[in-house]
């Protein structure tokens, strides 16, 4: 089994946690080299913000920011998703056994063919209760109407 380092999948997913992230993750996924500014246009909070989810994004080795001049570009790195997939990947080899067995045993006893027979009639219902109350006779009559 391989051994995966803990902290940096700890750092991945925590990064990839927030919605925010994985969308400026997205925005470099589609044009590589976006300036800082030109990430944090679309998004609805201060440039402060941004850098500090690109922080947490560079922390955890997702992406790179590189300075040249007054502007700062940032790009993915692929390592840290690369074993993130490689954990992932672990358990849907895992799952996809157990629906492969789970398939298996269904095929092997299959559901009946036939429809099941229809239950036999039942006898009639009895009145329900709220016609019976409005039939029937209290048995003390009322108190006397209290006025205060």
């Amino acid at each position: 089994m391989v051994k995966y380092l803990d902290e940096t999948l700890d750092r991945t997913f925590a990064a990839l946690s927030d919605p925010t992230r994985r969308a400026l993750l997205a925005r470099l996924g589609e044009k590589d080299d976006l300036s800082v500014s030109e990430l944090a246009q679309p998004f609805q909070m201060s440039l402060s913000a941004i850098m500090k989810h690109l922080d947490v994004l560079s922390d955890a080795g997702l992406i790179m920011r590189e300075k040249t001049g007054r502007t700062v570009a940032c790009r993915l790195t692929a390592r840290p998703m690369e074993q993130a997939m490689d954990w992932l990947n672990r358990y849907v080899r895992f799952w996809s056994d157990n629906f492969d067995r789970l398939a298996a045993f269904v095929e092997e006893d299959p559901w009946p063919s036939a429809p099941p027979a229809p239950a036999p009639p039942r006898a009639p219902a009895s009145p329900s209760r709220a016609a019976s109350v409005r039939g029937r006779k209290k048995s003390t009559p009322r108190g006397p109407n209290r006025k205060t």
